[in-house]
């Protein structure tokens, strides 16, 4: 297993996780667990995401694009009137 990625915190390595599962890449989130000592434990380093060695380069391509990726035209909260962006 290869450590690929590094999350900023649980809710970004939860949804990198589901994307990749969703192409077929089984990722471990290594570290949730240790979370709840964070009072105890640094702050930094705690969460990263692991896959099997023959997906590495592949997760990390699919990491990669998604990070670069841009959101598309009329997603922004002004192109749906009436609704209540909060």
């Amino acid at each position: 297993m290869q450590r690929i990625y590094d999350p900023e915190n649980l809710m970004e390595g939860e949804l990198l996780q589901g994307m990749l599962a969703s192409e077929g890449i089984e990722a471990h989130l290594v570290g949730r667990d240790l979370l709840g000592g964070s009072g105890e434990l640094p702050i930094y380093g705690l969460l990263g995401l692991s896959v099997e060695n023959d997906q590495a380069e592949y997760a990390r391509e699919l990491i990669t694009a998604y990070n670069a990726a841009l959101p598309l035209s009329g997603d922004d909260p002004e192109s749906f009137p009436g609704t209540l962006v909060c």
